[in-house]
């Protein structure tokens, strides 16, 4: 595992699923952590639990489709942690319906929250890079924004527009030495597949060649490779952690 001891870590939507993975990944590699969710309740409970690994951890309440809030969360992050090494943009939601029946609201809501809110949460955070020459930010687009997915029209193009603004940003600010690079995840273990009927998640497996859904963790380490010094040279890349559902 990757060593990130004294740097500082900030991770969007880390209170549950993939982005708690990252949380407490990061955590154990030694990092300070700032962690943001939609609920100030959950989100103070998750810093407590983090904090249980020996770490600095750091957390509030964001919106990250308001710019105030992602504003406000990367420099209270700087100013309560010391600094900003990473960014992890994982926060995202899923609003699905076949396109004629999707409504302009959960159209505009999944684009503001995946799309909009990693361009907000990512300019605020290479305002401070950008200063100091040198950051990582990863982006958490989907193997649905690389291959479409009925019913999914919205979730589809905001993650298909993160690995677009992936590579842009990586073209833009990779002389300042700051890299940008995103993971595309598959199926992976979570409360959502969960709730899936057998037969759904049977269905699932069956387009998956290595025959099991991912685990929080196997996207963590994903992750923390392209956040890493052994990602040193690795920048506007998109990583596909999907079991060989998409090849």
């Amino acid at each position: 595992m990757a060593d990130f001891t004294g740097q500082v870590v900030a991770i969007t939507g880390a209170t549950r699923g993939i982005g708690y993975a990252l949380a407490e990944a990061f955590a154990k590699a030694g990092a300070k952590v700032a962690i943001c969710g939609t609920h100030e309740d959950v989100v103070q409970e998750t810093v407590k639990k983090l904090a249980a690994f020996g770490g600095q951890v750091w957390g509030m309440r964001a919106n990250i489709a308001d710019e105030k809030d992602c504003n406000t969360f990367i420099e209270n992050t700087v100013k309560e942690l010391g600094g900003l090494d990473v960014l992890v943009n994982n926060a995202g939601i899923t609003k699905d319906g076949l396109m004629v029946r999707m409504n302009n609201a959960d159209w505009q809501q999944v684009i503001d929250v995946n799309l909009t809110g990693t361009f907000l949460m990512s300019r605020a955070a290479l305002k401070v890079m950008f200063k100091k020459r040198s950051g990582n930010i990863v982006n958490i687009s989907s193997v649905i924004g690389q291959m479409g997915n009925a019913g999914q029209a919205n979730y589809a193009a905001s993650k298909a527009g993160i690995i677009g603004l992936t590579k842009s940003l990586a073209k833009e600010f990779g002389s300042r030495g700051v890299r940008v690079n995103a993971v595309a995840p598959g199926f992976v273990h979570t409360a959502m597949t969960d709730a899936l009927s057998e037969e759904m998640k049977e269905k699932a497996l069956q387009a998956v060649a290595l025959k099991r859904f991912a685990e929080p963790q196997d996207i963590a380490k994903a992750v923390m490779f392209l956040a890493s010094q052994d990602a040193s040279y690795i920048t506007g890349h998109v990583l596909a952690v999907n079991g060989g559902l998409y090849i």
